[in-house]
């Protein structure tokens, strides 16, 4: 039976080490800040707004949250980015997607500045984590890889499956292992033979969208197996990529949802931000 890595345990890691820095700067007179934009009144995004303002009360930064009604213009939304990055006390800024339709994600992403965009979504920053000399990680991915280091797995070598591959998790999930020397397959919608490359993957990262996905069939006696995803099940139960107890009784390791990969996504946040405030203040 596979040993369960609780995000919850590992995150509260992280935001305790985010909060003990945060108090020292504050002992020097700096304030981690950070700007959260929600446009429209999306249920989903609404909790993590909450969520993320949360976080920061937890380990000291200060929150700002603008709330934009859903037919806020293009320009509008430019303008206030504009603001932000120009305010000092702003360290982070971030954009809660998704945008409604009439507004173009693009170009808001590359609007935030670099040194501010704590999601690190800017093609910029993206740049930086292909050639591995970057100040920030995307939230989730990095999350993954805490996970990975708190249980002690070695990736180097090892054969890595990430299954999706999207701009936000995918993609870069791939980067960061093999910045580790592993051996990584990306697969996706179009690739043919998903069932038997998972079947050889020492560890199998599922980040697809697609409730239980992933099913014990597709797993090796002993693979690491990671679930970024929240889904609902028929029973409109909260559930992940991966069939979870079959597969648990073959893996060496498994991550939870809930309580997995989630709360890691936030804790990243956290020390982006914090990052951001040491860089903005010439401390890193």
């Amino acid at each position: 039976m596979a040993i369960v890595i609780s995000g919850k345990e590992v995150s509260a890691k992280v935001r305790a080490d985010v909060k003990k820095e945060c108090d020292e700067l504050k002992a020097k007179g700096i304030a981690p800040g950070l700007a959260v934009i929600i446009v429209g009144d999306d249920p989903a995004s609404r909790v993590y707004v909450n969520n993320k303002k949360k976080a920061c009360a937890d380990v000291g930064f200060v929150s700002e949250e603008y709330a934009l009604p859903a037919e806020t213009t293009q320009e509008e939304l430019m303008a206030l980015i504009d603001k932000l990055n120009s305010r000092p006390e702003i360290n982070g800024i971030l954009c809660q997607l998704p945008l409604p339709k009439h507004l173009d994600e693009k170009a808001v992403i590359n609007a935030i500045s670099p040194i501010k965009d704590v999601d690190a979504f800017h093609p910029s920053n993206v740049g930086r984590i292909m050639i591995g000399d970057y100040h920030f990680l995307p939230c989730t991915p990095a999350g993954v890889m805490e996970l990975i280091h708190y249980a002690g797995i070695d990736v180097s070598g090892k054969s890595c499956v990430v299954i999706g591959r999207s701009n936000i998790v995918g993609k870069p999930m791939a980067m960061l292992l093999m910045h580790e020397n592993g051996t990584v397959t990306v697969c996706h919608t179009k690739t043919k033979n998903t069932a038997e490359l998972c079947r050889s993957a020492d560890i199998i990262i599922a980040s697809v969208g697609r409730p239980k996905f992933l099913t014990a069939d597709m797993v090796k006696e002993g693979a690491v197996v990671i679930d970024v995803g929240i889904n609902r099940d028929e029973n409109g139960k909260l559930c992940g990529d991966v069939d979870y107890e079959p597969v648990a009784a073959k893996a060496s390791y498994i991550t939870p949802v809930p309580g997995g990969v989630g709360p890691m996504t936030i804790a990243m946040l956290m020390k982006n931000t914090l990052m951001a405030a040491k860089i903005q203040n010439g401390l890193a």
